[in-house]
Formats: C-alpha cells, structure tokens, sequence
C-alpha cells in the first residue's frame, strides 16, 4: 500500500523555525521526484519546492527563497522541508508529492500556522 506521511507542522511565532518529513512507504522511493506545496485558506495550492531523485533542490517559489530547504534520506524513504524565519504567509496545509512518470502521489498533509 503507498503512503505518503507527513509531520512537523504546528504553530510556531514569526521568526521561528520548523521541520517538516514526509515518510514513503510502499513503492521505490529514490526513484520518485518529490515535491513540497502549500494550500492557504482560500487559495490555490502552490509548489514550494522540487527535491530530484539526486536530492537536488529546485524551483523554489519565490517567497520562500533563501528561508526553506527541501532535501531527502533515500536510506529513510524521507523527504524534508527545514522552513526558517517564517512568516505569518507561511500559514497553510503542507503537502508531499510523489512523482514518477504517470505515477504520482500525495500525503495528507499536515498544518503550518504562524502567528504572534
């Protein structure tokens, strides 16, 4: 069975930082391209950032650049999101995406929320 499990989220104050993994289970997993992206309320989910099979980081959005870093484990099936000096903008549902192909999967999310 595929799984995609995400955790770390919670509420944090403006400036502080936070951890988010998203642990695979289920199919080859340092064969998969994976993604972070966040869902505000009211608004369309976007992609954070694209982690290759190589763990190489990409395509940060723009207003996260300089503040996240999205690496993997391919030991642990993991991928992470290391989110510093966050912003009340910040606050949204985080989501891991998995991607091969015509293949692809996702987690269930988990809640970032920044706030004073």
């Amino acid at each position: 069975q595929v799984q995609l499990v995400e955790s770390g989220g919670g509420l944090v104050h403006p400036g502080e930082s936070l951890k988010l993994s998203c642990v695979a289970s289920g199919f080859t997993f340092s064969t998969y391209t994976m993604r972070w992206y966040r869902q505000a309320p009211g608004k369309e989910r976007e992609l954070v950032t694209m982690i290759t099979t190589a763990s190489g980081s990409t395509n940060y959005a723009d207003s996260v650049k300089g503040r996240f870093t999205g690496f993997r484990d391919n030991a642990k099936n993991t991928v992470y999101l290391q989110m510093n000096s966050l912003k009340p903008e910040d606050t949204a549902v985080y989501y891991c995406r998995a991607s091969r192909g015509f293949y692809e999967y996702w987690g269930q999310g988990t809640q970032v929320t920044v706030s004073s």
